[in-house]
């Protein structure tokens, strides 16, 4: 299998914009969503419905889906993305097992995805060479998300926390 090409950026937003975005998705007030099949491509060897996770649409398609997306201008601009896709908050649950997700495409068209980590975990996002991302809070991968990839759900946090983000 040929090695996936991927970039890592740490430190990736300054500590008062990194918390900001942190402080929001964390908060009591923030709203989450339930979302019964984690890749939604269906989970063949274990019940899936002790496996659910919580997303927050900021953008889908052409328009806005958050009141807070204006939240996340520094990480937006950061990226100095021509177009988005979608961008989406993940809140993974600690299931006290470490287990991989079933692999799966964000679009299957050639198109950039960016995961932003904000919290550290033992829950890696898998790329399709089998390289493991550690969870380090305000890291950026970068990758295409027309590739396969997956992740594992973290047995040492209360939660793996993310934003992620498809653009051109």
């Amino acid at each position: 299998m040929e090695k996936t090409e991927y970039k890592i950026y740490d430190n990736f937003l300054d500590k008062e914009d990194f918390q900001t975005i942190k402080n929001l998705m964390e908060s009591e007030t923030f709203p989450w969503y339930y979302i019964a099949d984690v890749s939604h491509v269906g989970q063949s060897e274990r019940d899936h419905r002790n496996y659910f996770y919580m997303i927050h649409y900021f953008y889908d398609g052409s328009m806005p889906k958050s009141n807070h997306i204006h939240q996340l201008k520094p990480l937006l601009d950061k990226l100095k993305a021509k177009s988005f896709i979608r961008i989406k908050g993940n809140l993974y649950p600690n299931f006290q097992e470490n287990e991989p997700d079933e692999p799966h495409i964000d679009y299957d068209f050639s198109h950039k995805a960016a995961i932003f980590y904000l919290n550290n975990n033992n829950g890696p996002t898998i790329l399709e060479d089998q390289t493991e991302i550690e969870c380090k809070e305000n890291r950026l991968l970068l990758f295409d998300g027309s590739k396969p990839h997956d992740s594992k759900y973290c047995t040492d946090a209360p939660y793996r926390l993310n934003i992620n983000i498809n653009f051109f």
